[in-house]
């Protein structure tokens, strides 16, 4: 086999890719800022047991835990803590809403920061269309949330300030 396609080294591993940032404002509740915090420290506990094995020819989980740690570092540095407004008079940033279907059926969505955003919890991003569609809406309302499947028309049931 020929020699000249074999990369010679240190052994090292280079530094994996970061992980994309969000262009939107990172806007974080104060519980998405405790999880981002938490992330954190776990991940950078994590690398150092990585670091403490005494078998360490895999550093591939090492590189992984390295690059995590900066892309939570950065989201925490451009974390901008916002506060849900206590007025629930319209839809804010932070606001648990629930809305009402065509078929009555009722759902809660709360409105969170990107990095907490969960849909399996109803918690959605505020720069998804849901989200666009609530913002701004009171109690009574009809927003319309245009979904690839197709359009839904819902009614705006309740608005209030999530507990922690």
């Amino acid at each position: 086999m020929s020699r000249a396609f074999v990369r010679e080294g240190s052994g090292e591993l280079d530094p994996l890719p970061d992980l994309p940032i969000s262009p939107h404002p990172n806007y974080v509740t104060p519980r998405g800022l405790a999880a981002l915090q938490a992330r954190l420290a776990a991940t950078q506990a994590q690398l150092a047991a990585l670091r403490a094995r005494t078998d360490r020819l895999d550093k591939l989980p090492e590189a992984a835990a390295e690059r995590d740690i900066r892309y939570l570092e950065a989201r925490l540095k451009s974390a901008i803590l916002k506060m849900p407004p206590a007025d629930t008079g319209t839809v804010g940033f932070g606001h648990a809403v629930t809305v009402a279907g065509p078929d009555g059926r009722e759902t809660t969505y709360e409105i969170t920061g990107e990095d907490e955003a969960d849909p399996a919890q109803l918690r959605i991003a505020p720069h998804s269309p849901l989200a666009r569609a609530l913002l701004g809406a009171a109690v009574g309302d009809t927003v319309t949330w245009r979904r690839p499947s197709g359009t839904l028309e819902m009614t705006v049931v309740a608005i209030r300030c999530p507990g922690p």
